[in-house]
């Protein structure tokens, strides 16, 4: 089947990246087939998935049909190049036949198919941006709105449709890039740069991308974590958990054509430089003298290789923060490229001294662990894991004498099970940890057997969206077992599925035989469940105790993920143990609501959480450019009001003493303001001086509170334990 090349993902994502004045390129032609190789992997695939993924029967043949809309908004995410009667031609050409071309013949060309056409339009769309840009800005004091997310959205009923929202979509970034200080005739140059790179990027495209996108978009059908890796792609997954770990400590994944942060890695350059963040997005990469290169819409390989270099050279990122208000909002920040040091990634701990009712400061531990590490390599001379050095801090921590701990798991997705199972038994006894069901429905229950407990002490575990896998199942099983208050955002992540990678040639022996490099595909095998039989998918683990967050406003939970597996419940594991006494709860929730409604660093949380939540409902962005403006400086007046009142909460935070198990760290790099920022905007995004514990961090030093509030419910260690709190306990109320 003949093709021109094709591109991974939506081409729309191009629409904030370039500067080319060139003339205009066609796109050239390519012929591509597909292989019998890949054609016996297509096959493989899909029969790996109807047998051994975990959701396999709620997927039919028919189900197939749905490839067609999710694959055409994997190329064009916000539903602008296609046209609404491309999707009633691709329906009724290829939905019936889909299953039995994949599944039976190993063919893709629908995907090819597909592509040509939406290739046809971006090359027709580009060549008419270059007509209208100059004239794009020549009215910009309309009442018109722009819809920025239409990823949801119908596409266009016929190109005059198409071409509004097209005139629109031009406007607002002439706007962005005049908000960001550029003159007009610079603010044209880069939007038409940034068409031209799509162009460009369009004849770099390979097979590999488009069966990879195509096969991908099937397995995600029986659940979100579920994919493909062509030959190259699992060859990079085997190289450090996949290339993008590679240079600056940071996981990234492709939406829409937009490289967004997935994942800081504990211990890496980007989590010491604390500039980079979950959800921010890449837009252009430069090295040290160089000239930026835009990156959205380029191949995500491509992307790692501009962003890997030599150790102790320095990229640099203009991103846009994932919660920014204004979608044009720009930063640009500088990484120290280094490799992810271990000691820089363990579990590390202090000692905040809370002041209690009477005025008395109470010693008050904190574990922060980044995520559940496992033992080294055999041969290496450092065998530290997670529970180990949370274990040795515990040590510490009572040994200078603390009276309640607080773990800390926010920003935590996971690791090796067998130390989520190994820390949780370091605050019980011994008994079950989690459950794991298969799709047989055989369960397999995972229990401490150890019967050392090394904290029996008043404990609370701090929370957050991001919290994820492993995480979870620590919270949750401190929760069941009543040992811990869990305290945070609204829920966890809610990722309670498992997953395996399998390699194609292990299960068909002509690929085993052929020098020629074979892809995999991963997917779901298992659930994960509490030790009361409740699963932590979709839902999470709810807190005892809520504070108000933006992370709760942010599409980043498994629910906000398309084909999410559902929750449900099997039978309770035998522990003893039981939630907190609901008396307790209550409590100590009204104790911490009491505070929330008094003490101004709520107030300056609210206030964050409100503005953006308000920006976030505001689906329609003006198109009038002295209103933006005065937007602008709107936003600009109340970051510097934010900032004079975190000045002077941070004057009020608990003192602390830092521990560690490693060496100490090094100094992490702060990133150098861009000349678009002001001095009040430079401020605003300093970091915190560098400390191991942020400035005015309002959920640790709430989840601190509640612990003293448990302290002071706890100086009889059988009140404690008996969930029973004296009626006549005094609750500390006070910053």
């Amino acid at each position: 089947m003949t093709s021109r090349s094709f591109l991974r993902r939506s081409l729309f994502a191009i629409l904030l990246s370039g500067l080319f004045a060139g003339p205009v390129v066609a796109v050239t032609d390519h012929t591509f087939t597909t292989s019998p190789t890949l054609a016996t992997e297509v096959r493989t695939m899909v029969q790996l998935l109807s047998q051994a993924h975990y959701n396999r029967d709620a997927i039919r043949s028919s189900t197939y049909a749905e490839v067609i809309p999710d694959y055409m908004a994997a190329l064009d995410g916000q539903h602008m190049f296609f046209l609404d009667s491309d999707l009633e031609s691709f329906k009724k050409n290829y939905s019936t036949s889909l299953y039995w071309n994949v599944s039976r013949l190993g063919n893709i060309d629908s995907a090819y198919e597909i592509y040509i056409r939406y290739e046809q339009s971006a090359e027709n769309r580009v060549n008419w941006i270059f007509e209208q840009l100059d004239t794009a800005d020549s009215d910009l004091t309309t009442n018109d709105l722009y819809q920025v997310d239409r990823s949801k959205a119908p596409w266009p009923n016929d190109t005059t449709v198409a071409d509004e929202l097209w005139r629109n979509r031009l406007k607002f970034e002439i706007i962005a890039e005049l908000l960001n200080k550029k003159s007009p005739e610079e603010a044209r140059l880069a939007v038409r740069k940034r068409y031209e790179r799509l162009l460009k990027n369009l004849s770099d495209i390979e097979s590999s991308d488009l069966a990879e996108l195509f096969l991908s978009t099937i397995a995600r059908l029986y659940d979100p974590h579920s994919t493909y890796f062509s030959a190259e792609t699992f060859e990079d997954f085997g190289i450090q958990m996949k290339l993008e770990l590679v240079g600056i400590g940071a996981l990234l994944g492709l939406e829409d054509d937009y490289c967004v942060v997935k994942e800081i890695i504990p211990g890496g350059p980007a989590n010491l430089g604390k500039q980079l963040k979950p959800n921010d997005r890449i837009l252009s990469v430069s090295q040290d003298g160089g000239e930026p290169i835009e990156i959205i819409g380029m191949k995500l390989r491509k992307i790692v290789d501009l962003i890997r270099g030599e150790k102790g050279t320095n990229v640099h990122l203009l991103i846009q923060p994932g919660d920014a208000p204004d979608p044009s909002t720009r930063r640009e920040i500088i990484i120290a490229r280094d490799v992810v040091k271990l000691n820089s990634a363990r579990a590390h701990a202090a000692i905040f001294q809370v002041p209690n009712s009477d005025g008395v400061n109470v010693p008050i531990g904190v574990i922060s662990l980044p995520s559940f590490y496992g033992p080294a390599e055999e041969g290496d001379t450092d065998k530290s894991s997670a529970s180990i050095d949370v274990g040795l801090l515990i040590d510490q921590l009572k040994t200078a004498g603390i009276d309640g701990m607080v773990l800390d798991l926010r920003r935590n997705g996971g690791g090796f099970l067998s130390e989520a199972i190994n820390l949780t038994g370091l605050f019980i006894k011994n008994g079950p940890v989690v459950q794991v069901k298969n799709y047989a429905g055989e369960i397999q229950v995972d229990a401490d057997e150890s019967d050392k407990l090394l904290y029996d002490g008043p404990l609370a575990v701090l929370v957050d969206k991001f919290s994820a896998s492993a995480s979870e199942i620590v919270a949750g099983a401190l929760q069941n077992y009543g040992r811990a208050i869990v305290v945070g955002d609204s829920s966890t992540h809610g990722k309670g599925s498992v997953q395996t990678v399998l390699e194609m040639k292990n299960f068909v022996p002509q690929l085993a035989r052929s020098p020629l490099k074979t892809g995999a595909t991963k997917l779901t095998v298992q659930k994960y469940y509490l030790p009361n039989g409740n699963s932590t998918q979709l839902k999470g683990v709810i807190p005892d105790i809520v504070l108000p967050s933006i992370q709760d406003l942010l599409p980043i939970s498994e629910g906000d993920l398309p084909h999410a597996l559902v929750w449900d419940e099997i039978p309770t594991s035998f522990f003893e143990g039981k939630p907190l006494d609901p008396e307790l709860v209550s409590y100590l929730k009204t104790a911490s609501q009491m505070r929330q409604e008094k003490l101004d660093e709520f107030s300056y949380l609210k206030k964050n959480v409100d503005k953006f939540k308000i920006r976030q409902e505001e689906k329609l962005i003006s198109l009038n450019l002295e209103r933006r403006r005065d937007q602008q400086v709107e936003d600009l007046a109340f970051r510097k009001e934010l900032k004079e009142v975190k000045l002077k909460l941070a004057e009020q935070d608990y003192p602390y003493k830092e521990f560690r198990v490693g060496p100490p760290l090094p100094e992490p790099i702060k990133s150098v303001p861009t000349e678009s920022e002001d001095e009040t905007d430079k401020e605003y995004l300093s970091t915190d001086d560098n400390a191991a514990y942020a400035k005015v961090d309002v959920h640790l030093k709430e989840c601190l509170r509640v612990v003293n509030d448990a302290i002071s419910l706890a100086k009889n260690k059988s009140v404690w334990a008996s969930n029973r709190p004296p009626l006549t306990a005094a609750v500390d109320d006070r910053g």
